[in-house]
């Protein structure tokens, strides 16, 4: 059995530069289910160096959070934890409770997936922060506070004050993760352990907080273990990658290795599952017309755009929507915007807030237009009124022929409007009933709409199923029992139940890992073809949007600021915010991501 560690002893000196920070050897993690032990990662060995990123890849279920989580003893009740895991040479597995309490925060530190359900909602960001400092060190209040603040001065908040006084709801995504990164670092870690830290951020964010975990790692030479399935922040941020597969390590490398040299058959298949620019076709390289685009830009194009010049780009916007219209497919459009502008009501003393203004887009029989943009853009506010969940304030939306625009007064209206419209949400797991077996929620919508009952509903449930590729005796399993990809799968197929002529799919791959990602993309890819909806396609991707859309449209605060064809957009951009957007994808290339992110810091700190 493995000695316990006493925090007795004066502590070990900080690693430097290249020294080993954790060493991992023989670790097996095991869960008991239904009185059998059932391996989650077996026999792992790896080490990381102080000032070096180890990226951890591999599918959902691969085991690389588990394995992680068990270096801290943050696994639940009915986990078994065998093997050495040694800190900075000192044993962490097998001592007691109190000694790797104090262990974590102190020398271990986790930036969670989703900092809004990591951060308690009921305390400020700076009472957090300060908590943290205090329980590690003997420091007053205010040297606490001190030290709060300036930790999220150090992560880049533009104002250190408002955020330290600030509740996580109050802040934004970006501003989250940064709060919880200044929260992970307030003790100086040895050992930072980053799990999935950029998935539910859009691009610019996210490049945003590659950018600062990079800078950190330099400045507090901590050793990084990331945890991801993006291969694009891989090949941005690695030093060393090991690739897990069914709870083990199949291959390890450093980052140019596993990119241009890949050994094993499932790091070729993880690779090649990678959507990236330039996989939707067109004659040019994106990567060289977007650098060429950035080259050309100046400081000034890429800061904030001032609101009139806005509204005069969105003229430009429309004009050329009317001047597009020969060339639009024949008939008449599924889903039209003219003019519009989309509020949230007044709730109580909260005032209407508009988040969306002057919108013009059309969506064909057939065609899938991407509606793409940062986070607080609009485009989920697009894809919620176009099913009827947002009021119209102003303009005219006309959705399957109906217009819909004061629809709110005539339920009867959006009733029969729905009945032509499909759903697709990002969380699967929230939207679907878990009290309700996958058969009976994808038959839902045909038994409520009167449209089939009885053995012609149950035929037409396992038709639906075949069609997603799932098997039909899963209709009697509940949404818990199937991974993230199987719940996508069910909600493409609940969406289609009633044969919609519009499909929109809000974020619907962004929770999955690339693999996953890859076959409900090509399974969307080949039911648009065979069934011919239209379909708004809401996403932060450009990688994805390129393997789906015909069509895109760019928004920035509220506004469709630039729209063409997908080779117009992603080839060929003229707004400088697209430029930037496409600037801040990272490539699945350690090379050419270096050679993005050098450009893009450039552009950042040049003159204006």
């Amino acid at each position: 059995m493995t000695d316990f560690i006493t925090l007795d002893p004066p502590a070990a000196p900080a690693p430097g530069r290249g020294d080993t920070v954790l060493e991992v050897r023989d670790l097996s993690v095991d869960f008991g289910v239904d009185k059998k032990w059932v391996p989650a990662a077996i026999g792992l060995n790896y080490e990381v160096r102080a000032g070096e990123v180890l990226a951890i890849v591999g599918e959902s279920g691969s085991g690389k959070s588990a394995s992680s989580m068990a270096l801290l003893g943050l696994l639940p009740s009915n986990s078994r934890v065998t093997g050495s895991v040694k800190l900075a040479g000192r044993e962490l597995l097998g001592t007691n409770e109190t000694n790797i309490r104090a262990v974590r925060g102190k020398d271990v530190a986790v930036i969670f997936q989703e900092p809004m359900t990591a951060l308690n909602p009921v305390y400020t960001v700076g009472l957090q922060i300060i908590e943290t400092v205090r329980l590690h060190n003997e420091v007053s209040p205010d040297e606490a506070r001190l030290r709060a603040l300036h930790m999220l001065d150090l992560v880049e908040l533009p104002d250190p004050e408002k955020a330290f006084r600030s509740y996580p709801h109050q802040l934004s995504g970006g501003q989250r993760q940064r709060a919880m990164i200044a929260q992970s670092l307030s003790c100086d870690p040895k050992l930072l352990i980053a799990d999935e830290p950029t998935t539910a951020l859009d691009v610019t964010v996210q490049a945003e907080i590659l950018d600062l975990m990079r800078n950190l790692r330099n400045k507090l030479d901590s050793a990084i273990v990331l945890i991801t399935h993006d291969m694009g922040v891989v090949a941005d941020l690695a030093d060393r990658i090991a690739v897990m597969r069914k709870g083990v390590i199949v291959e390890t490398g450093t980052a140019a290795q596993i990119f241009h040299s890949p050994q094993h058959e499932y790091t070729r298949a993880l690779l090649a599952a990678v959507p990236h620019l330039g996989q939707g076709g067109g004659e040019t390289s994106a990567d060289v017309d977007v650098t060429a685009a950035l080259a050309a830009a100046t400081h000034a194009e890429i800061r904030s755009i001032p609101e009139d010049e806005l509204i005069a780009r969105e003229r430009e916007n429309a004009a050329a929507l009317a001047a597009a219209e020969a060339a639009r497919p024949k008939g008449d459009p599924v889903l039209e915007l003219r003019d519009v502008a989309i509020e949230y009501p007044k709730q109580g003393r909260v005032p209407a807030f508009r988040a969306v203004e002057g919108a013009n887009l059309a969506i064909y029989p057939g065609q899938v237009v991407g509606l793409v943009g940062e986070s607080g853009s609009g485009k989920t506010t697009i894809g919620r009124a176009a099913v009827g969940l947002l009021p119209v304030a102003s303009g005219t939306m006309r959705v399957v022929g109906q217009d819909i625009s004061a629809a709110k007064k005539n339920g009867r209206q959006l009733r029969d409007m729905r009945r032509h419209v499909g759903m697709v949400f990002q969380d699967p797991s929230s939207s679907l009933n878990p009290r309700l077996p996958i058969g009976e929620s994808i038959g839902e919508p045909m038994f409520l709409a009167s449209v089939a009952k009885g053995a012609e509903l149950q035929r037409r449930i396992e038709a639906l199923l075949d069609q997603v590729e799932l098997p039909r005796d899963y209709r009697n399993r509940y949404p818990h029992e199937l991974s993230g990809g199987q719940k996508q799968r069910v909600g493409i197929a609940r969406a289609l139940s009633l044969k919609p002529k519009l499909m929109v799919a809000d974020e619907p791959t962004s929770a999955l890992d690339v693999s996953v990602q890859a076959k409900v993309l090509d399974l969307f890819q080949n039911l648009q073809k065979e069934l011919g909806f239209a379909c708004l396609f809401v996403t932060h991707d450009l990688a994805v949007v390129d393997v789906l859309a015909d069509r895109i449209c760019v928004m920035q605060r509220g506004r469709i600021v630039e729209q063409g064809t997908r080779d117009q957009i992603l080839r060929n951009p003229q707004e400088p915010y697209t430029q930037r957007l496409l600037a801040a994808v990272p490539l699945p290339d350690p090379d050419k991501q270096r050679e993005r992110r050098e450009l893009r810091a450039q552009l950042l700190s040049g003159a204006s």
